[in-house]
């Protein structure tokens, strides 16, 4: 699902260097028709939304991601059930409601949200059914089967299905790394395991190279929480960490010059991974790439997401610039 980011709404005029930008909260990020046509959900009018959706087509990346904002815009509103009323069985009015239903579901919790997840699940299948090449609906099953029901061989059907039609879609994978977290129903070996799998087998140039460093950040939040934060950051796993260099090569140095749609969330983990590491000059060129769009994890790991992300931030740019970082 939808991951948090943090800070507060940049003026539309910012800054020369992007470097240097205000941070911007707002969940669409960077593409001004997505969040136009949350201006027109939060007023209960879904024509925004349905004209977005359908001329998004078959970009599967950029679908997802604005299915998934529209589903947090869209948890306490009523504009997609209006809209099904309105257009019943058109896929992309489907594929919202499967979205904003399912969040609910996650949200509600496994107990509490078991009748949301049931509603939502059914959704999601009259959606695949309307639209067979969408992966959409199979994404949001993977998050399903994660909060209700951790059952591996369904896990395996629906990652097939997903897959089947999105082989390297990111938010497929990211859903079944995150249901191997210790915390969800895997280990932290099998995390591991998986990610440098994908990692290594994905097409150069792929943001899924990044998926050791989630699985990094992820072991060692879950350390300082085993511990009750005793487990420091002075020795932390970014020293010496050979999968920075790994996402450098794998995705960074031959990625698209279109970014994909969680482009900011993948590029935090790599900006928060040099940061750590003390690469302060290289993490200045992925900082610069972000702009504006901070993202809660990993920085939240560690403490402060803003305070962290913008001391990093300066720092790059200080070490960029031939100037040594100053502590604090």
């Amino acid at each position: 699902m939808q991951r948090r980011i943090f800070g507060r709404s940049a003026k539309r005029a910012g800054p020369a260097d992007p470097a240097a930008a205000e941070l911007d909260g707002h969940p669409a990020r960077d593409d001004r028709p997505l969040r136009a046509a949350m201006d027109d959900a939060a007023m209960g009018r879904w024509e925004g939304p349905r004209d977005l959706l359908a001329a998004t087509g078959h970009d599967w990346d950029r679908r997802i991601f604005r299915l998934q904002v529209l589903a947090r815009a869209g948890v306490n509103l009523r504009f997609a059930e209006t809209w099904a009323r309105a257009e019943p069985g058109a896929a992309d009015a489907l594929a919202t409601l499967a979205h904003i239903r399912a969040l609910r579901s996650v949200i509600a919790g496994r107990e509490a949200g078991r009748g949301l997840m049931e509603e939502a699940w059914e959704t999601c299948l009259a959606t695949a059914e309307a639209a067979p090449a969408d992966p959409s609906p199979w994404v949001v099953l993977l998050a399903l089967v994660r909060v209700h029901a951790p059952d591996r061989d369904l896990l395996r059907q629906v990652w097939t299905e997903a897959t089947a039609r999105d082989p390297y879609n990111r938010e497929a994978h990211h859903e079944v790394l995150t249901f191997l977290f210790d915390r969800n129903h895997g280990s932290g070996g099998e995390m591991f395991h998986w990610a440098l799998e994908r990692a290594q087998t994905a097409p150069a140039g792929l943001p899924l190279a990044v998926l050791p460093l989630v699985a990094l950040a992820e072991s060692y939040r879950q350390r300082r929480e085993d511990t009750d934060g005793a487990y420091g950051l002075t020795i932390h796993p970014w020293n010496d960490c050979p999968h920075i260099d790994r996402v450098l090569e794998g995705w960074w140095r031959h990625r698209s010059p279109r970014p994909h749609a969680q482009f900011a969330d993948d590029a935090n983990y790599l900006a928060h991974a040099l940061g750590f590491a003390g690469r302060h000059a290289e993490a200045h060129e992925v900082f610069t790439a972000i702009g504006p769009y901070a993202c809660d994890a990993p920085w939240s790991y560690c403490g402060d997401p803003r305070e962290l992300f913008l001391r990093y931030r300066t720092w790059a740019a200080r070490a960029a610039a031939g100037r040594p970082p100053r502590p604090g």
